[in-house]
């Protein structure tokens, strides 16, 4: 059994370590900021690069690149292989300086109505905590979560009350983009 589970621990080390990337890795999105750093080659670095709303960045001598929906792993070899032509072994490293495409948004009855940065692994609960919670007509009973997932949008209830009633699974994850309305 420890052996099975050392196995299972090493085989996603060693995909970790080859650059394949998993669901779980960060995607770039629209709004982030990246630094693109090329070792040595200081006119080919750079301390913020804006991804646009079309999900491109642009870099000298390479144009316009598509940096949405890559991790920055990918993004390295793509601008890698482009300045190859120019630049002899280039070495490229990308980083996530602010993750702007990272939001959810909450409207309706709570006191702090807004977009909210998705900086850490949120909760449906979490969010109302930031938003200050609700105002005295909230229906708590009839909330509801709008994502976007695999180009699908889905319509998700919530139940707060169930939730600090101790049914914790109904408690989700937020993602990026997700809309809590709070009728």
């Amino acid at each position: 059994m420890l052996f099975a589970a050392y196995l299972c621990i090493a085989g996603n080390v060693a995909a970790g370590s080859a650059g394949v990337s998993t669901d779980r890795d960060y995607k770039i999105g629209v709004g982030d900021v990246l630094q693109v750093t090329t070792w040595k080659e200081e006119d080919l670095t750079f301390e913020k690069v804006f991804v646009r709303n079309d999900g491109k960045i642009t870099i000298p001598l390479l144009d316009d690149i598509q940096a949405e929906g890559r991790t920055t792993m990918q993004l390295k070899k793509a601008i890698e292989t482009g300045l190859a032509e120019f630049v002899e072994a280039p070495t490229v490293t990308v980083t996530l300086a602010n993750p702007g495409s990272q939001k959810y948004y909450i409207l309706g009855e709570v006191v702090g109505v807004g977009e909210y940065p998705l900086i850490k692994k949120l909760t449906v609960v979490q969010a109302f905590a930031l938003a200050k919670g609700f105002t005295e007509w909230a229906s708590k009973d009839e909330i509801i979560l709008f994502r976007k997932e695999n180009g699908k949008e889905q319509m998700i209830k919530i139940d707060y009350d169930d939730i600090t009633d101790g049914e914790l699974g109904n408690d989700i994850q937020l993602k990026a983009d997700d809309i809590i309305i709070v009728p």
